[in-house]
């Protein structure tokens, strides 16, 4: 494992610390939107990438070279850990994870077997470990949040209007609290394997959670995220709280924890930070913004870092992912913007 960082304003600002500018990083920075990517595309598969540890750094590190961002996300899937606990996943181009035998009773939920991070995502966390010693930036590792997990397993693909999984969640209370154990318990041994391996800050990626009500949160998600972050909490490292679509559930979601709350386009920066005092934030320019004119992007970007005032705890990223057609020179023109607008002086601690 290497030494710090050369550059550590991604995690001064997860902690509410002074930093020398606003930190910058995109959800889906390695991707599609990169022509390098695609070049390594065209002769592997997400899951070759994924299974090789050399390759998968390659791919982690692609955007901190071309764009200068300030942390490097490793490369994988939401899905990635789940055949380490018996479930088989296909990653279908243009449909995304497909699973053939979902998870639909508690019969099912029984034979989900104990997640062995080493045995069952080894190239990744030895990818991780590439990343920590060739990183100029701290290194991001991931999991899908338990409710997003539990969408894919009982849905068998990206879910869309999630009616088979919210009617388990209400029909079935008892098996649908043991399946998200069994994720709580997988995405520990997962995360926690991942800042074993090196990584320096983690996240979890809530990405259909926006679909459910304050009350189903509360009721039937949240003590479960909460026992996570809780089982997180020693090993010292920032972590952030995302979703999607969550304006009515800020307050539920930094409620079961977080360092950092992130807040998609739909939430106005300012009033997300307020309903969250406490806690750092991250987020949250449109994806489709980039897709138009460079002006546009500019002022709305200004308009999220007048929104942020330049206090303490603010990761510049935006509200979901990058998408395919982005351009990769507007990314690197939206993070030297970032950069140069929010430079400021850091007295020493």
């Amino acid at each position: 494992m290497s030494a710090e960082p050369r550059s550590d304003r991604f995690l001064r600002a997860c902690r509410r610390e002074p930093v020398d500018a606003t930190p910058v990083w995109f959800m889906r920075q390695a991707g599609r939107s990169l022509p390098e990517y695609r070049t390594i595309r065209e002769r592997a598969r997400l899951a070759d990438i994924v299974a090789d540890a050399a390759l998968c750094a390659e791919v982690s590190l692609q955007p901190v070279t071309r764009l200068g961002v300030d942390a490097a996300i490793v490369f994988a899937d939401i899905t990635t850990p789940l055949p380490g606990v018996g479930v088989a996943v296909e990653l279908v181009d243009g449909v995304g994870p497909v699973i053939d035998a979902p998870v639909r009773s508690a019969a099912d939920i029984e034979c989900l077997r104990p997640f062995d991070a080493e045995a069952a995502v080894g190239p990744l966390l030895a990818a991780i470990r590439i990343l920590r010693r060739e990183s100029p930036v701290p290194v991001i590792g991931f999991a899908g949040a338990p409710f997003t997990l539990a969408a894919y397993l009982i849905e068998g693909r990206s879910p869309r209007e999630l009616e088979r999984t919210k009617t388990f969640m209400r029909t079935e209370p008892g098996a649908w609290a043991a399946l998200l154990e069994r994720i709580v318990d997988l995405d520990l041994a997962y995360l926690r394997a991942q800042v074993a391996a090196g990584a320096q800050a983690l996240q979890l990626f809530d990405s259909w959670v926006g679909s459910l009500s304050p009350y189903d949160y509360r009721a039937s998600v949240q003590p479960h995220v909460r026992r996570l972050f809780d089982g997180l909490r020693d090993l010292g490292v920032p972590t952030i709280h995302f979703g999607t679509g969550t304006a009515g559930l800020l307050e539920a979601m930094a409620e079961a924890g977080g360092d950092v709350i992130g807040l998609d386009w739909r939430v106005d920066l300012a009033d997300g930070r307020a309903r969250v005092p406490g806690r750092a934030v991250q987020g949250n320019l449109d994806p489709t913004v980039l897709l138009g004119p460079w002006s546009s992007t500019e002022t709305q970007a200004g308009a999220i870092l007048a929104a942020a005032g330049g206090r303490p705890g603010h990761v510049f990223n935006l509200g979901h992912g990058v998408l395919p057609p982005t351009d990769p020179d507007d990314l690197r023109r939206l993070v030297d913007l970032v950069h140069e607008r929010t430079a400021r002086s850091v007295v020493p601690a």
